[in-house]
């Protein structure tokens, strides 16, 4: 099997065609940087990032004829910098049984695959899980979180159509707690279109929780759809409002051409950058690496990281023995 790096690589694709615009042989004048600029905010790099790529070539490289290969690697190093400090793997809190992670999105950005696939590679790491279908107003919701449920041997803690999300996750907290579960996920609505009362209900869940545990939910998962550019930035801007978001999760990169927005989310708001997801498979959703995402996104090889993971030899295998995500 081809290694994660080739997939994430394969699954921007569309978005370093998008970049190819900008990563072409040129004489670097104003005029040139000028449409430089333009092209890499088009790649939904966002202005800042952008505004910083451009003056670097300005200090170093202005009056000169650069070659694709080097605007590949000063995109690239300015990427992995603006990334680095954001890619942060997602850690089982020991002191915590469960670990309860409230999981929240728009509907349809993948918030119940995601739960399950993160489910089901806590428990072939020997983890005991719960999951909460608390998107009680969506019946698909609801049965493919019960799907990941049989196929994980994860009890899942559903209710009535329609019925109050909150007292699912009190019913899940509570079983979660007797079981001694490690971790308890818990779905969530995504109805955006209505504002007050989406925050109302996450509002409640919490306030549910706490009955139990004052610390919990001890992580909120924002789940993000690449393939909604900059869109997706709006939507951190709503769910922070709503919720103490602790960290992201980009899914769909691998049907996206708009690569480039987690760069700007990134640089926007330092949020941890928890996974990232190139695919159906459960193998598809990772760690989020600022290294190779830098190099994927503007095509370059992957250097030994790549040949290590094509090889099987995945450098992050490590966190499994402190309860990451997958890895």
């Amino acid at each position: 099997m081809a290694g994660f790096f080739s997939r994430l690589k394969q699954g921007l694709t569309r978005s370093t065609q998008k970049l190819n615009a900008a990563l072409t042989h040129r004489y670097l004048d104003e005029t040139a940087l000028e449409e430089l600029e333009d092209e890499l905010i088009a790649a939904d790099l966002g202005p800042a990032v952008a505004g910083r790529v451009i003056d670097g070539f300005r200090s170093s490289r202005f009056g000169r004829n650069v070659t694709t290969e080097e605007i590949q690697e000063a995109l690239a190093a300015e990427i992995a910098h603006v990334l680095s400090p954001v890619a942060v793997p997602f850690e089982l809190k020991p002191e915590h049984k469960p670990h309860v992670v409230l999981v929240v999105g728009v509907n349809g950005v993948g918030k119940t695959t995601t739960i399950g696939k993160m489910a089901k590679w806590f428990r072939d790491q020997g983890r005991s899980v719960m999951m909460v279908a608390g998107d009680t107003f969506r019946a698909a919701a609801v049965e493919q979180l019960q799907v990941w449920g049989e196929r994980t041997g994860a009890p899942v803690i559903a209710g009535k159509p329609g019925g109050d999300a909150a007292g699912l996750a009190f019913e899940g907290i509570k079983r979660a707690r007797e079981a001694g579960t490690d971790l308890l996920f818990v779905d969530t609505a995504g109805r955006l279109h209505n504002k007050g009362a989406l925050m109302e209900e996450l509002a409640k869940i919490i306030r549910v929780m706490r009955k139990f545990d004052e610390t919990a939910p001890h992580s909120v998962l924002l789940v993000l759809d690449a393939t909604t550019g900059q869109n997706a930035m709006e939507q951190v801007r709503v769910f922070r409002e709503l919720v103490n978001v602790t960290g992201l999760i980009v899914t769909k990169l691998d049907g996206s051409a708009r690569g480039g927005i987690v760069v700007a989310l990134a640089d926007a708001f330092k949020l941890p950058v928890h996974l990232v997801g190139v695919g159906e498979q459960v193998e598809d959703l990772r760690p989020f690496s600022a290294q190779d995402y830098a190099r994927g996104l503007v095509g370059q090889s992957g250097g030994d990281l790549a040949n290590r993971l094509v090889e099987g030899s995945d450098p992050e295998a490590g966190q499994e023995e402190r309860g990451s995500a997958p890895g």
